[in-house]
């Protein structure tokens, strides 16, 4: 794990992301599960839906850090993706009734930060060389 920047990456946002997912359910008692304004772990709202979605992601990413770099790779890039998606759609969903995550400003920067990180290593990282490029250009 240690030559492999998406397994590093992988493993530790999966960690930090399940223990916000667990830290959420104790700041969140008494909200509706899709509840448009949620209670701040730190500066981030949470609702019941958003606690697991962040332990579903976290779990992602720590397993797949675990596993294996293209599986690392993969799930780095696809969370990547879609926490751009989110933090994108997310400055729209911002005091809507659509907003069934409780996202606030604050979220979004997170989202839109992980988003660049993610797809970032994933995208770059951890290149594999094929036996035929390399032996390319040789002759015999």
């Amino acid at each position: 794990m240690r030559t492999s920047p998406n397994r590093l990456i992988a493993t530790i946002f999966g960690a930090v992301y399940l223990l916000v997912g667990i830290l959420g359910f104790f700041v969140t008692a008494g909200i509706g599960f899709f509840a448009t304004e949620g209670s701040n772990v730190i500066v981030f709202a949470v609702n019941p839906l958003h606690n697991i979605i962040h332990l579903a992601i976290g779990a992602a990413l720590l397993i797949a850090g675990l596993k294996s770099v293209p599986a690392a790779k993969s799930v780095n890039t696809t969370v990547g993706a879609v926490y751009l998606l989110v933090g994108i759609l997310g400055l729209f969903l911002l005091g809507s009734s659509l907003n069934i995550i409780a996202l606030n400003g604050a979220d979004n920067v997170l989202h839109l930060a992980s988003a660049v990180l993610l797809l970032g290593v994933g995208l770059s990282q951890d290149k594999t060389v094929s036996r035929r490029s390399v032996g390319a250009g040789r002759t015999a």
